[in-house]
């Protein structure tokens, strides 16, 4: 698979992967499972190089039923989520530990919030660069270019590097 920078590990049957395995994506995704005529086939978790990872069944390659875990252990429910919706702006980690005192913002569910890079985004899975237009990773990796319309959500809503953590001014 030098090919496709892709890299497999298992068995092959007739050419196909199959059985138990593990196929790693140029991307650094893992998918760990079964196989069954070259495709993702049965039970098998993708494990994301963020720390998230999918879990979930598999039929011809197309995940039919699965969960999404985030790394910090949140799990994404479509049906009842209510995380970060209109009702309750906690962050996980909030929800999870509780509100810090008024006088303390916490700006991301990290707490301390990762540091950006001058003129920068965090866009959740890595830095952008407007300038560039390119995302990379927080090992500073490649991950892709930004096309007009992921530029302009990155500028309207992701935090920017020149962002200061304000707090209050002491008494005087």
């Amino acid at each position: 698979m030098e090919y496709t920078g892709s890299k497999f590990v298992g068995e092959y049957v007739d050419r196909r992967m199959e059985g138990n395995a593990e196929y790693i994506l140029p991307t650094e995704t893992r998918y760990v499972g079964e196989m069954k005529d070259g495709m993702f086939h049965g039970k098998g978790t993708l494990y994301f190089p963020s720390g998230s990872r999918y879990d979930a069944m598999w039929e011809k390659g197309l995940a039919v039923k699965g969960t999404y875990t985030f790394k910090d252990g949140l799990q994404y429910d479509a049906e009842h989520w209510h995380y970060c919706d209109s009702y309750d702006r906690r962050f996980y980690t909030e929800i999870c530990y509780g509100l810090k005192p008024s006088v303390i913002c916490q700006l991301t569910n990290m707490d301390p919030p990762r540091k950006i890079p001058k003129g920068c985004y965090d866009c959740g899975d890595g830095f952008y660069n407007p300038v560039t237009r390119i995302i990379r990773d927080y090992k500073s990796h490649f991950l892709r270019n930004a096309d007009d319309d992921e530029h302009e959500w990155i500028i309207r809503t992701c935090r920017k590097g020149e962002d200061k953590i304000v707090s209050p001014k002491p008494k005087l």
